[in-house]
């Protein structure tokens, strides 16, 4: 599946903090704007890589090597901030993955 220009992409949505994107109603963590640039760029990239990784042992039935590349994808959003300890210090709730409707979001 071929990915759209950035041109015809749509602005991901936020929450007003910044702290949440919205997908289909449902809150995903983002990625920590406090990372540098280059470090952000570089877990992005080893991200992608991972979940190519995965496609590709899921087609091949290869269990071990889906089970390695999950692994990976889960190393690389803990780094991003995506997942785990939030990157956020004010002692506010983590919402990731409920739904808007049912947080102070909605």
């Amino acid at each position: 599946m071929a990915e759209k220009p950035a041109e015809d992409r749509k602005p991901v949505e936020r929450t007003p903090d910044g702290r949440y994107i919205i997908v289909n109603g449902r809150l995903w963590r983002a990625t920590n704007p406090n990372l540098p640039e280059a470090e952000r760029q570089r877990w992005v990239d080893a991200l992608m890589d991972a979940r190519r990784a995965v496609g590709a042992a899921k087609r091949a039935g290869d269990a071990a090597a889906e089970k390695a590349a999950r692994a990976k994808v889960h190393e690389a959003k803990v780094a991003l901030g995506e997942r785990d300890p939030v990157w956020w210090d004010d002692g506010a709730p983590d919402y990731n993955r409920k739904l808007v409707k049912n947080t102070p979001y909605a």
